[in-house]
């Protein structure tokens, strides 16, 4: 399996620049600073993942520059002086975001020819800004498509962005991700790449149930829910169909077997297939359990992922680095943290 060389152990920067866990000069200016960066690379990490909104680094649909793209300049020299790549990721653009209360209609940026156009202008001003920097920054279109009807009209909106920025950057790295929030099982429906530097991009919290316990924005899940990892795939099963999220087969309620590696072998195998059938790297730009759930149980499952990563070349980045209920180093995380960090 090819691997995504220099992007293979990172942690994502949400909160900053994305999903903002505030919208003032302070925060902007504080949330992440050059000692984050250093900590980070103390970890041994060779990336971090830099979600960014177009609203916030865009003064509006002309993709002119705000003033906060410093923020994301600052970045990426902090990176170079510490020895960090960047992934530049759009988590949002004009007429789509993951986050349906943000875009209550997924499926309008993929119908809308002048919102694709924008989107187009906003990565071709990217290219122009960091595009002579491909060793250190790479592109990721766009964060977690939706809608799984729109697979065909992705694959058309990123073939014309990628092209767009290869008239201005030919040898920066690009990722693109699947429908279903960039699910693993939907990286087959992506075009072959267009040329070498193409990666397949991916998200993982399965199992849902565990890593998004007592989530109060994950509809069906209760506040007083709790599940261990590892447990046995009924106990999975049920849970999930208890609370709505699937309904669970006989067959998957009376499995004993632990949940385990071979299991998230199973959920990447035709990503992996179909990836070294394109000779393209696989990378999986989000992974993590919530803060909500027990400590141990979030190294066991931390263990297990890591395991398949590994044997298989797949880069990562773990969501996230702090706060946005996932954040490694805040407080629910301190008796683990030195455990987990060893695993990324």
């Amino acid at each position: 399996m090819r691997a995504f060389e220099g992007y293979q152990r990172g942690v994502n920067l949400g909160g900053w620049l994305s999903q903002c866990v505030a919208m003032d000069d302070k925060h902007f200016s504080t949330f992440i600073t050059e000692a984050d960066i250093e900590r980070i690379a103390s970890w041994g990490l060779d990336h971090v993942r830099l979600p960014i909104d177009c609203d916030i680094v865009f003064s509006g649909m002309d993709a002119a520059p705000h003033a906060r793209m410093r923020c994301v300049d600052d970045c990426v020299a902090w990176c170079e002086k510490h020895g960090l790549r960047l992934i530049l990721d759009l988590h949002k653009t004009y007429g789509f975001m993951f986050d349906t209360s943000v875009a209550p209609d997924p499926t309008l940026f993929f119908r809308d020819i002048e919102l694709q156009d924008t989107f187009v202008r906003l990565w071709e001003a990217l290219a122009r800004r960091y595009g002579a920097l491909p060793e250190r920054v790479a592109f990721e279109l766009l964060n977690e498509v939706t809608d799984p009807s729109v697979a065909k009209r992705w694959n058309r909106i990123a073939e014309r962005a990628i092209r767009a920025i290869r008239a201005i950057a030919p040898d920066t790295w690009i990722l693109v991700g699947g429908v279903n929030h960039n699910s693993v099982t939907r990286v087959p429906l992506l075009d072959p790449p267009l040329d070498s530097r193409i990666v397949y991009n991916f998200h993982c919290y399965e199992p849902i149930v565990f890593t998004h316990q007592k989530a109060p924005w994950v509809r069906g899940m209760t506040p007083d829910f709790e599940l261990a990892y590892p447990d046995t795939i009924g106990a999975y099963a049920e849970a999930a169909s208890r609370l709505g999220f699937r309904k669970a087969e006989g067959a998957a309620l009376n499995d004993p077997r632990l949940l385990g590696t071979e299991d998230f072998e199973r959920l990447f195998r035709e990503a992996l297939s179909y990836a070294e059938r394109q000779g393209a790297p696989l990378y999986c730009g989000e992974y993590g359990v919530i803060d909500r759930a027990d400590p141990k149980s979030i190294v066991n499952w931390f263990r297990d992922i890591h395991s398949v990563f590994e044997k298989y070349h797949i880069g990562r980045a773990v969501w996230t680095y702090k706060q946005r209920d996932f954040g490694l180093i805040d407080p629910h995380y301190d008796g683990v943290l030195n455990e987990l960090i060893s695993l990324l």
